[in-house]
């Protein structure tokens, strides 16, 4: 490609577990170079002469960019843009592209792959055979945990775009009632405020972005408001949540079951309450619901596509 540019991806093991077709990125690219991991102090660096930044966490700020003069384009390989400076970057001419819907089918499984761990107590039914106790057994079975169906129960999902479209098509199949709440801030006459779904529902499911109005959405007051022997899901973000007072729902029994695939803190280093809770009924996944291959492999192909779109000067999924 006559026109191509250089790149470079800086944390490309965030995405490529050797089960990946980099070809198309590789393709797109004048010449094409990689690093598995990029720290603070190698951004720039790493970056060096190439006019493509491809990143999927690595913090590219407005020093990186005074540093590296000839970037042109930074490619984020994830939808969220909270680790490039927007702004620098507007200031500075350099476009910014992120990747969209590449994990809708994934996230949208792995939700309904929680909701249905958690209602037939799946994780305790496996550590008692596990323990031998339906070796021990007086019956053909075992029934020590209460076993729930997803039929008839009613979902209540706060975050109604892509994914909580892709969940709720989903829990229609198992013949769940669907409501969609009113995010902090958007409430419309059409939707419950959160205060007016919680009483109503059997299950909450997460799936809006964390901003400032909904940072801290649900806490205690609101696990309050849920049911007795309701479920909450986060698929979401971590910080949408007050992970401590989960746990005390949970103690409580208020909660029947929890289960995150996002904490506070990613990776969590310092702790977290949900990670010491000794309590039944409580799922933690390590931000994985997104990582399938076929997942990871779209964003390799719409990092292609942004870098071919913007060399044809016809930049796609712009943020900036």
């Amino acid at each position: 490609m006559a026109n191509s540019l250089s790149a470079v991806f800086l944390d490309l093991s965030t995405l490529d577990r050797d089960d990946l077709d980099l070809a198309p990125l590789v393709r797109a690219a004048s010449s094409f170079a990689q690093f598995d991991t990029t720290t603070a102090e190698q951004v720039a660096e790493h970056i060096g002469d190439h006019q493509v930044a491809i990143t999927n966490k690595v913090v590219i700020d407005e020093a990186v960019m005074q540093s590296c003069p000839q970037l042109k384009l930074i490619l984020i390989a994830a939808t969220g843009t909270n680790n490039v400076d927007l702004d620098a970057a507007r200031r500075r001419g350099v476009t910014v592209c992120n990747c969209q819907a590449y994990g809708t089918s994934a996230v949208a499984q792995h939700t309904l792959m929680l909701m249905l761990v958690l209602v037939t107590r799946f994780e305790s039914y496996r550590q008692a055979v596990r323990d031998g106790a339906w070796q021990r057994s007086s019956q053909f079975c075992l029934l020590d945990f209460p076993i729930g169906e997803l039929a008839g129960r009613t979902l209540g999902i706060l975050g109604y775009g892509e994914l909580g479209q892709a969940v709720a098509r989903r829990a229609e199949a198992f013949d769940m009632r669907v409501i969609v709440g009113a995010l902090p801030g958007r409430e419309r006459a059409r939707r419950p405020s959160i205060d007016e779904l919680l009483p109503q529902v059997d299950m909450l499911s997460l799936h809006c972005p964390l901003t400032e109005t909904t940072r801290g959405m649900i806490g205690a007051p609101e696990l309050a408001r849920m049911k007795a022997g309701s479920f909450l899901i986060n698929a979401a973000r971590g910080g949408l949540v007050d992970e401590a007072a989960v746990v005390a729902s949970l103690r409580s029994g208020h909660l029947a079951g929890a289960a995150f695939d996002v904490l506070t803190e990613e990776p969590p280093r310092n702790g977290n309450p949900l990670l010491k809770a000794n309590v039944d009924n409580l799922i933690v996944t390590p931000h994985s619901a997104w990582g399938s291959r076929e997942a990871r492999q779209t964003i390799v192909n719409q990092l292609a596509e942004n870098l071919e779109s913007f060399t044809h000067s016809e930049p796609r999924r712009v943020v900036s």
